[in-house]
């Protein structure tokens, strides 16, 4: 895909000229306001005429196309978009309105759209001219993405074009000063999310452990990172016994990839981001159901959202220090695999009962988080997709949060909400640590059904540091999704390419 052009426009409405403007419609409102009301007018009251009689109700999602009349220069359609009752509208209707409005100019073969939305942001949680500009670049550039690499034919299913460019109507000079600065990091912000979704998207046959290495090593030359790829015989010398447990049932290789932003004081202590990155999960000799096996590709879904959220960091230039690690295995059932049963070793020190082969991301990331420990880090947070009991709990609504320390996790909330990729606490209290007690080692990789999220997260604490601020990110809910937000499809979503983002970047400006 071409990339996707943004831009912001500050001129009367009688001077734009776009194929598609995109106008966002309360429910209820009976006569056009502010910058609608002068298209309005454009339109010979054609906006005031459907309001008026009810055409047009403004119920969130609902559409409207308008043509002008004969003759008429500049602005050669209008789309309504209903955004839902004034008092409900929030930052997320706003992305899901634009994923709206793209779908529509596919549908009508746009490359081009424009949109306005200084008549309804003002009422928006207080979003402000910056935050409304950025949800609708966000939400434009991750609605235009598409997967088609693989397909040797056209799919008829597939819009015919793509779109090409998405401009801001600013109407002052204010606001025209927020939105150039909402499409920068925007655009970086969504382009770097599409990319994880990309990652996320390849097959197993294409994005195993080497290939992950091999991709961030690539990225890493694009971006300014310092990447380092520890193989199998590094693994070995470094003591990551359970990382290469996973992996030693399968052909593929396990990978340890280091990424390395350097760009804040040099005595100032990083932050750590770690994904865990299996390139596909059969359980091992603890088999998978056949049923959507496929979807285990997705399993280092955590994985590209580093990969991804470390090219942004380093293209925003944010002034601070962050490293990326990712612990890439590929599980598989052999006569050379793990076994249930097994004790095992890990990079800590610390001996494992492997009760259950698909509990296997928990023992990578392990080792991942024992060698983040050479960074003296200021705060970790981890990625994965690592429980199927974080789907019955939250659903694919939300992201499954623990830790270690309050006011980290008060942050990642915080940030959630704030780029639409929302976080639950769920408690890490002493009790559910006695679930993964074992009677031959140190601790057992399953604590059993019963709170299976929680004592997978007490799991992974046993390789923190207590000192260090820490937070698990359970995203095996919200990776992936059948039925997304209008501004994504079917499968990959890159979450929380995003949150980490955007966590960084409040902590690099703090």
């Amino acid at each position: 895909m071409a990339e996707l052009k943004i831009r912001t426009v500050h001129a009367p409405v009688e001077e734009i000229r776009t194929p598609l403007l995109v106008l966002h419609i309360f429910e209820r409102d009976k006569a056009p306001v502010g910058f609608v009301a002068k298209v309005d007018q454009l339109y010979n009251g054609a906006i005031s005429r459907v309001l008026q009689n009810g055409d047009f109700t403004g119920r969130k999602e609902d559409t409207l196309l308008l043509y002008p009349p004969a003759g008429s220069p500049g602005i050669e359609r209008v789309l309504l978009v209903g955004v839902g009752k004034r008092e409900e509208h929030t930052v997320e209707r706003l992305r899901r309105s634009v994923g709206v409005a793209v779908r529509q100019a596919e549908k009508l073969n746009i490359p081009d759209i424009a949109f306005s939305v200084g008549h309804v942001h003002h009422l928006s949680e207080g979003m402000g001219d910056y935050y409304a500009g950025l949800a609708v670049v966000q939400a434009a550039v991750l609605a235009s993405w598409s997967f088609r690499e693989m397909k040797s034919q056209p799919d008829e299913d597939q819009p015919r074009t793509e779109l090409a460019s998405i401009t801001l109507v600013a109407h002052a000079e204010r606001e025209a000063r927020d939105f150039e600065r909402a499409c920068h990091y925007g655009g970086i912000t969504a382009r770097a999310e599409n990319l994880a979704r990309e990652l996320q998207t390849r097959p197993g046959n294409v994005v195993t452990p080497t290939y992950l290495g091999e991709r961030a090593r690539e990225i890493g030359g694009e971006a300014g990172l310092q990447v380092t790829v520890l193989d199998r015989k590094a693994l070995e010398k470094e003591g990551m016994h359970a990382l290469l447990a996973v992996g030693q049932g399968s052909a593929q290789e396990p990978r340890l990839i280091v990424m390395e932003h350097r760009n804040g004081p040099k005595d100032a202590r990083p932050l750590v981001l770690v994904g865990k990155g299996i390139s596909f999960d059969t359980g091992g000799i603890s088999l998978k159901p056949a049923q959507s096996m496929e979807d285990m590709k997705y399993d280092m879904s955590g994985a590209a959202a580093v990969i991804a959220a470390m090219k942004a960091i380093a293209e925003l230039k944010l002034e601070i220090n962050v490293v990326g690690i990712v612990a890439s295995a590929e599980n598989m059932p052999s006569g050379t695999a793990v076994k249930p049963g097994d004790v095992i070793g890990s990079h800590l020190g610390k001996t494992i009962e492997v009760v259950n082969t698909d509990a296997e991301g928990r023992l990578a990331l392990a080792d991942a988080l024992s060698y983040a420990r050479r960074f003296d880090p200021a705060a970790i947070v981890d990625a994965a997709t690592l429980t199927g009991a974080i789907v019955i709990a939250l659903g694919h609504h939300g992201i499954g949060l623990m830790g270690n320390d309050g006011h980290l996790l008060d942050e990642l909330v915080a940030v959630g909400l704030r780029v639409g990729e929302r976080c639950w606490k769920l408690p890490l209290w002493d009790e559910y640590r006695e679930q993964i007690d074992s009677e031959i080692a140190d601790l057992k990789n399953t604590g059993g059904r019963p709170a299976g999220s929680i004592t997978a997260g007490w799991f992974l604490k046993e390789f923190v540091e207590d000192h260090v601020p820490w937070a698990h990110l359970d995203i095996a809910g919200t990776a992936y999704r059948d039925e997304p937000a209008p501004y994504l499809r079917k499968g990959a979503t890159g979450w929380p390419t995003r949150l980490f983002i955007e966590w960084v970047r409040a902590r690099a400006e703090a």
